[in-house]
C-alpha cells in the first residue's frame, strides 16, 4: 500500500528505456507498436528476433505472458493479437515494445532509489537478476549490495567500484562497465527528479556487453513542472477511473484496494487514519487528502469521487480543524449530500477551530447515514462495523 502512496509518475519501460539513452546507458533496439500490424512492421524493421512486451505500469509481465519471443514479423504479429487487450494485475495493454532479442550470457539487477528514511538515494545492486528484488533481500540478502550516496557529495568512481566488487564481479571489463552505468543511472534519477530508476534484467550479452532490458523509472509528481517532457509521457488511460476523475477536479487521492473511504485535512492526518482503519480490522479503499483549507467545495468534489467507488462500503472522515474550520466542512458535507445522492455511512469526527458548530450543524439536518464519532479510533471501528 506505501507504494501507492508515494505520489509519482510512473513511465512505461519504452519511456524510460528513452531516457536512458538520453544519458548513454545501452539499451536494446525496439519500436513501439499498438496493433498487431505495427508489430509486424517493426520486426520486419529490426530483423532476426525479436521480444513483444506488454507496456503496463506493473511488474510480473512475464508470468503473466506478457512478453514473449518471436522468431519471425508473422509470429510476433501472432504475439501482438495475443498480448493486446490483456489485463495484468488491473491495467489492460494497450501498446507494446517490439524489442530485438538479445543473447543473454548473465542477468544482474541495478537500481537507485529514494530512502526517504536515510533522505538519502540509495543503490542496490546484485549478480541474481530477472527475478523480484524483494524475493532476493528474503531468501539470499548477502546477494544483495546497498550503497547510499550523499546527495550533497554525488556519485564518484568509488561508489561504483564498492557496487561491483560487493557483488563479487571477476571481470575487469564487466565492473568497468557496470561502474560506468551506475554513473550515467545516477544521472538519470537525479536530472529527472525520480524517485526511482531500475533495471531488472540488467544483462551480458554472449558478447561481454551490458544491456538495460528492461526500465522501470518514477519521477516525482512534484517535480514534473521542470520536465515538460516528462509530462507529457503521462498516460490518462493507465490510471483508475477514480484517480482521473480525482485529477480533473485537483483532488489528491491514490486508489487502494479496500472497502472503507478515507478523507482527511493532510496527508499526516490521512495517512493515520488509514492505519487505524487498519487497526479496527478494516482496509482503505483509497488515500484522499482535502488539504489545508477545506473549503465546501473540495468537500463535495472528494466525496464525489469516493462514492463513485463500486469498492467503498463505509466512509471515514477525518477532519482536524487548524487552518480548516470544522464547520465549513461541514457544510460541504450536507452540500455534497444535497448535489449527489451518496449510499454508503460517512463516519464523521471533527475536532479543533469550530468543531462544536460543525457537529451541531450535521446534527440538525438529522442525516441518517452520517455517523458523530469523538476520536479518531472510534470513528475507525464505526466505519468498519458499517461496512459489515
Amino acid at each position: 500500500m506505501v507504494s501507492r502512496l508515494l505520489l509519482g509518475m510512473d513511465l512505461y519501460e519504452y519511456q524510460g528505456k528513452e531516457l536512458f539513452r538520453r544519458h548513454g546507458l545501452p539499451t536494446g533496439a525496439g519500436k513501439l507498436a499498438q496493433t498487431p500490424a505495427e508489430a509486424r512492421a517493426a520486426a520486419e524493421e529490426l530483423g532476426a528476433a525479436v521480444v513483444v512486451k506488454a507496456q503496463v505500469h506493473v511488474g510480473g509481465r512475464g508470468k503473466a505472458g506478457g512478453v514473449k519471443v518471436a522468431a519471425s514479423p508473422e509470429e510476433a504479429e501472432a504475439r501482438a493479437a495475443a498480448i493486446l487487450g490483456m489485463e495484468i494485475k488491473g491495467h489492460v495493454v494497450r501498446r507494446l515494445w517490439i524489442e530485438s532479442a538479445a543473447e543473454i550470457e548473465r542477468e544482474y539487477y541495478l537500481s537507485v532509489t529514494l530512502d526517504r528514511g536515510a533522505k538519502k538515494p540509495l543503490f542496490m545492486f546484485t549478480t541474481e537478476g530477472g527475478v523480484e528484488i524483494e524475493q532476493v533481500a528474503a531468501t539470499n540478502p548477502e546477494a544483495l549490495v546497498k550503497l547510499h550516496v550523499d546527495p550533497l557529495e554525488g556519485f564518484h568512481p568509488w561508489h561504483g567500484r564498492a557496487l561491483t566488487f560487493g557483488a563479487g564481479i571477476a571481470d575487469a571489463n564487466e565492473r568497468r562497465q557496470i561502474e560506468r552505468l551506475a554513473s550515467q543511472l545516477y544521472e538519470v534519477f537525479t536530472s529527472c527528479d525520480a524517485t526511482l530508476c531500475e533495471i531488472n534484467p540488467l544483462v551480458v550479452t554472449k558478447a561481454g556487453e551490458l544491456l538495460a532490458l528492461d526500465a522501470k523509472v518514477t519521477v516525482d509528481d512534484n517535480a514534473l513542472f521542470r520536465h515538460e517532457d516528462i509530462a507529457a509521457m503521462r498516460d490518462p488511460e493507465a490510471a483508475p477511473l477514480e484517480e482521473r476523475a480525482a485529477r480533473e477536479k485537483g483532488v489528491t487521492y491514490v486508489k487502494l484496494d479496500g472497502e472503507i473511504g478515507v478523507l482527511g485535512n493532510g496527508a499526516g492526518l490521512v495517512m493515520s487514519t488509514l492505519d487505524l482503519v487498519a487497526l479496527a480490522g478494516g482496509r482503505p479503499a483509497n488515500f484522499c487528502d482535502l488539504g489545508g483549507g477545506g473549503a465546501a467545495q473540495g468537500v463535495v468534489d472528494a466525496l464525489e469521487v469516493i462514492s463513485a467507488d463500486p469498492q467503498v462500503k463505509a466512509i471515514v472522515f477525518n477532519i482536524f480543524g487548524g487552518i480548516t474550520r470544522c464547520d465549513e466542512v461541514a457544510r460541504g458535507i450536507l452540500q455534497a449530500l444535497e448535489a449527489i445522492a451518496i449510499a454508503q455511512p460517512i463516519v464523521v469526527r471533527f475536532d479543533g477551530t469550530n468543531a462544536e458548530e460543525g457537529r451541531r450543524l450535521l446534527s440538525e439536518a438529522k442525516l441518517t447515514n452520517v455517523y458523530p464519532e469523538p476520536t479518531m479510533l472510534e470513528a475507525a471501528k464505526r466505519a468498519v462495523e458499517l461496512a459489515g
